[in-house]
């Protein structure tokens, strides 16, 4: 792919070479012009107010897509032993707010098998229809079944919006998916929003390195592909109505696979859910040391919390690394989230934004946490927290 300027119609108005944060264009008698270490981040293209910059496919097979054909938006559901993941009902509450928006069909696409007897409970996350794939191969993920299974449906079917959960699976499959559909494909989403003028999905996620908020679209391609990471979005609420089943049944065989599962390994070690958590207690820097996370221990204790922590938490091997919160660790969504001594990167912020209540404690009154919680504590959290855990002990005493 390359940029191409239109001579005739650019001005010269060099508002292209102000959007370009790799200062990849200059002006060549006033005509502008690309120069080779552009990254084709297509920022000019949205900046040209007179259209004069495009995006050339070198691929002779490449065909301008005709968006409005696109109807719909699908959730694509995860399982694992038979047991639909969180992530996919999450998608389901966004996914219904973006069909709304749109006026069109919310659709629920399972691949599996033995689920026959759970799509009514399905139904009930407020989707307009399922499409069941099954087959006996599919009860566990093969990356070149699914690929080939939603390639094939969404060439049929032709859905706008197709939404991923960002796990190990999602990650791997939908890339995949989007190199065979031509489409684009945005990872890691924090929010999504439509452009009703343009009906363009409006993907925002972290970008170098958590430091910016970007929001990208793809206005040129169909489907708009996002994978959405776990505890960003809230469960749907139930409700009953009628859902469109849709059926189909697909002979696989093993050899249709490349690859082939021998034996699935359950972890030893009994896993942290921080996903699934009611109220966390999380430790930053200010904590000190590995030592002084037992006072944020206690607090996680008696409030029946889990306990979790801020990335340099586990690069200085305070805690495990699968309690880290944040950008590079899980999303959460708790009804409770007790910050302690974390300042408020937005690496952290947003692994944690989503939470009912946020209460932070800090000794900077000038953190950014404090932009963010819904109640501040300015002071010592070594001071602080062994008073609060003194008054819920009492709390629970009182209770009894």
């Amino acid at each position: 792919m390359s940029i191409i300027i239109d001579a005739e119609l650019c001005t010269g108005c060099a508002s292209c070479m102000e959007s370009c944060i790799y200062d990849a264009i200059e002006l060549d008698n006033n005509i502008a012009k690309v120069l080779p270490n552009c990254t084709l981040c297509r920022a000019c293209i949205e900046a040209c107010p007179e259209e004069a910059i495009s995006l050339e496919r070198d691929d002779a097979k490449a065909q301008k897509v005709d968006i409005s054909q696109f109807k719909g938006v699908w959730v694509v559901a995860e399982h694992y032993k038979n047991k639909i993941q969180k992530v996919s009902f999450q998608l389901l509450s966004k996914g219904r707010e973006l069909a709304d928006i749109l006026q069109v069909n919310l659709t629920f696409v399972i691949l599996g098998t033995d689920f026959d007897d759970k799509l009514e409970e399905f139904s009930q996350y407020g989707m307009d229809e399922i499409i069941y794939i099954k087959s006996p191969i599919l009860k566990d993920y093969y990356s070149d079944l699914y690929t080939k299974v939603i390639t094939e449906l969404v060439l049929e079917t032709q859905p706008e919006i197709i939404l991923i959960g960002a796990t190990a699976t999602g990650r791997d499959f939908a890339p995949r998916v989007a190199k065979r559909l031509r489409a684009g494909l945005t990872a890691d989403c924090t929010g999504l929003e439509i452009d009703l003028e343009t009906r363009n999905l409006l993907q925002t996620r972290p970008t170098y390195g958590g430091t910016i908020m970007a929001t990208i679209r793809t206005p040129s391609s169909r489907p708009q592909m996002a994978t959405v990471r776990a505890g960003i979005f809230k469960m749907p609420e139930k409700i009953k109505k009628n859902v469109n089943i849709r059926k189909i049944e697909y002979e696989f065989k093993e050899q249709d696979s490349v690859s082939k599962i021998v034996k699935v390994i359950s972890k030893t070690k009994t896993p942290v859910n921080l996903e699934d958590a009611k109220i966390i207690v999380a430790g930053g820097r200010g904590v000190g040391s590995k030592e002084n996370f037992k006072l944020i221990e206690d607090l996680a204790n008696v409030l029946g919390a889990e306990l979790g922590g801020s990335r340099i938490t586990i690069e200085l091997n305070w805690l495990d690394p699968d309690r880290q919160i944040g950008q590079t660790g899980v999303t959460v969504s708790p009804k409770l989230y007790i910050a302690c001594g974390i300042s408020g990167a937005i690496q952290h912020i947003v692994g944690m934004e989503n939470s009912n209540i946020i209460v932070a404690i800090n000794k900077d009154p000038d953190a950014p946490i404090f932009n963010f919680a819904h109640y501040g504590i300015v002071g010592n959290l070594h001071e602080i927290i062994p008073i609060l855990i003194e008054e819920i002990k009492i709390m629970n005493l009182n209770k009894e």
